[in-house]
């Protein structure tokens, strides 16, 4: 027989454990003194506490630990493993969906960063994966923060049980009305993590778009809007009249909007540009 000290220096687990175990009816003494309260344990019960150990390292709670400790029909033992793989699969898809979360928002932050710190508002041209996004309709007033943060957005996303990822990008009818502050409709769009029904998706990307990232106050995007119309004009492409608006840093980081970071993409339709040496 051992003493409850005993068993903590051999089997390398704490008396507050043991003490725990026992009021939990996982790992009862097998005798207790009547002189001294002392807790003592035979040999084979203290092969049980690796078992204990690697029960808890599987993700069994202590009530199903039990359970398996008093032994069953193998069926019994298959159900307890089989319900385990089973609730482990659903952490596993939590903590992806987690690690996508975060990790999408990193790679954004680290992108804002880089173009403030290297200035990086040149117009360019630039290819756009195709993506399925979810969206939602609604009114435009200019107010960019009720905007970005879209309580009636979040509650959508909420509703049809979805999780979305990466920035938020707003799709503006047209550019011309949104520079000149006559825009009255706007699209919220987000990449989604789980699968969505077709009817509640949109296509974004999968073309050539006229891009340029415009760093400070949403509201003096409209200067970044009349370069890209004179550089689209002066290389001759013709583009789409909608527009996007990519929120790369915004109010959901930072309260500083001399940080903000947004890129501002409209969509090529063909490029009308004459070859210098051909004329073609």
């Amino acid at each position: 027989m051992y003493y409850i000290g005993e068993v903590e220096e051999i089997c390398k687990i704490t008396k507050k454990a043991l003490r725990h175990y026992d009021r939990m009816g996982v790992l009862p003494p097998d005798e207790v003194s009547d002189n001294n309260g002392y807790r003592c344990y035979s040999e084979e019960t203290l092969l049980h506490i690796p078992r204990i150990k690697y029960y808890k390292q599987s993700g069994f709670k202590l009530d199903q630990i039990k359970t398996l400790i008093e032994g069953g029909s193998d069926s019994e033992y298959e159900r307890s493993f089989r319900e385990k793989i089973d609730e482990l699969h659903e952490v596993e898809k939590e903590l992806h969906l987690k690690m996508r979360s975060i990790k999408d928002w990193y790679d954004l932050v680290l992108e804002a960063e880089m173009v403030i710190d290297t200035q990086a508002t040149d117009v360019s041209v630039k290819y756009i994966d195709k993506k399925d996004m979810v969206f939602l309709d609604r009114e435009f007033d200019y107010n960019y923060m009720a905007s970005i943060i879209n309580i009636e957005f979040t509650n959508y996303i909420e509703n049809i049980q979805n999780a979305i990822t990466g920035p938020v990008i707003i799709a503006y009818p047209s550019f011309e009305e949104k520079m000149s502050g006559k825009c009255k409709k706007m699209r919220i769009i987000q990449e989604s993590i789980l699968v969505c029904k077709c009817e509640i998706c949109v296509e974004f990307g999968g073309a050539m778009f006229v891009s340029c990232y415009h760093i400070g106050r949403h509201q003096d995007i409209d200067k970044t809007y009349k370069k890209m119309k004179k550089w689209i004009s002066a290389h001759g492409y013709s583009c789409e009249e909608g527009c996007y608006e990519r929120y790369v840093m915004d109010y959901w980081t930072t309260k500083n909007s001399d940080r903000y970071v947004t890129e501002v993409l409209i969509k090529i339709k063909k490029s009308v540009r004459k070859s210098k040496v051909t004329g073609k």
